[in-house]
Order: structure tokens, then C-alpha cells, then sequence
């Protein structure tokens, strides 16, 4: 079992800057690959970014590519966020999830662990 408490949300004006943090509890969290997701009203929750359990190995969607950056840091059983360049279009309810395997997948379905989500807007 994993517990996965995010915060970090918010309000934010379009081109500002929001630092997603979630923190895990319940297994050895440096061996857990993790990756974030977001799901606006009506739609599907789509892949974000993922990480490795290492940390050495990430990857992102093309639309936030170059935007966003995923980090871990073991020692504080934590993973991050940081969204710069802020579009409206990024307006969803954002997830951090665990994978119970070593690199993170691109699909909802490899995640067993979810936490209970955070709201950004962003407006224009």
C-alpha cells in the first residue's frame, strides 16, 4: 500500500509558474517510479511526465515538453513539479501517481497508487 499526498495548486495568470509537490508514504519510495497526469472536465486523464525510481530516466508529454520538469528527491520521499510557461489549456485537475515498476509509463493503467488531485487554472 501507498499513501500519496499532493499540494501545490492554485491560481496563476497565463506565462507565470506553479511547483507541484507529492509526497509518498507506505513502501521504500526510492524504488517506486512516479509520474504525473492531469484530467480536465469531460475528458480523460492524460499522461503529464513520468521518472524513474533512479531518477536518471524521465519523459513528458510534447505538449509540456520544455515547459515542465519532473523531479524526485529520495530523501524527502517526494516528487515535483515545476510548471513554467502556464497556458490556459493547463487547466486540469493534476495527479501524481506510483508504478510499482522501474521507468513510469505514459498510461494510467501502469499506475496502481493515485493521489486525491489538486486544481490549477490558469487563466488568460
Amino acid at each position: 500500500q501507498v499513501q500519496l499526498v499532493e499540494s501545490g495548486g492554485g491560481v496563476v495568470q497565463a506565462g507565470g509558474s506553479l511547483r507541484l509537490s507529492c509526497a509518498a508514504s507506505g513502501r521504500t519510495f526510492s524504488r517506486l517510479a512516479m509520474g504525473w497526469f492531469r484530467q480536465a472536465p469531460g475528458k480523460e486523464r492524460d499522461f503529464v511526465a513520468r521518472i524513474s525510481w533512479s531518477g536518471d530516466n524521465t519523459g513528458y508529454a510534447d505538449s509540456v515538453k520544455g515547459r515542465f520538469t519532473i523531479s524526485r528527491d529520495n530523501a524527502k520521499n517526494t516528487v515535483y513539479l515545476q510548471m513554467n510557461s502556464l497556458k490556459p489549456g493547463d487547466t486540469a485537475v493534476y495527479y501524481c501517481a506510483a508504478d510499482l515498476g522501474s521507468l513510469g509509463s505514459v498510461y494510467a493503467s501502469g499506475y496502481e497508487y493515485w493521489s486525491q488531485g489538486t486544481q490549477v487554472t490558469v487563466s488568460s
